[in-house]
């Protein structure tokens, strides 16, 4: 990896954590042995993005998630945060970490809520997504900005421009 590269990735690591920080939930979906797509909603467990571009969850040994894991790994983690009007698309291949000492750094109180027996319960499932390419939709404008441009194309036809920013990121 070159000097120009390492930097991009962490800016990218850096952008991609700014937009993710603040929203609650991801909606973490996977395929089942049928094809089909299944969401749920996860918390990330992270503090912050690591080098790696790993993003942390608790999920049931004995749950969905682990089961259809087996079959297929590649999975889509998305994050709306309508407050700031960003979202994020997290493509990865995702497993399971026998990391005690993660599992210690990362717990929380309200994860105690699904795992009673703290961050040794043997139910407990630190989930580690290592993103693969992310993308992302950031609008910089306020919400009278955003009407007017999209009033403005409905009249002129024209679809609205510069409402913010749209890229891939390079995390891998």
């Amino acid at each position: 990896m070159t000097a120009s590269t390492a930097t991009t990735t962490t800016n990218d690591h850096a952008k991609l954590w700014e937009l993710i920080k603040d929203t609650r939930f991801g909606m973490f979906t996977h395929r089942h042995h049928d094809g089909l797509l299944n969401s749920h909603p996860l918390t990330t467990q992270n503090k912050s993005m690591d080098e790696g571009g790993t993003l942390y969850f608790f999920v049931p040994k004995d749950g969905e998630i682990a089961q259809h894991l087996n079959d297929d790994n590649v999975v889509n983690v998305a994050y709306a945060n309508t407050d700031d009007d960003s979202y994020v698309s997290v493509a990865g291949r995702a497993g399971f970490v026998e990391d005690q000492a993660k599992k210690r750094e990362l717990f929380t109180p309200m994860a105690k809520a699904w795992f009673p027996a703290g961050a040794t319960d043997p139910n407990l499932g630190l989930l580690a997504v290592e993103i693969v390419n992310a993308e992302f939709w950031d609008v910089n404008h306020s919400k009278m900005v955003q009407l007017f441009k999209m009033a403005k194309a409905a009249i002129t036809g024209e679809p609205p421009k510069n409402l913010g920013e749209h890229r891939k990121l390079n995390v891998a």
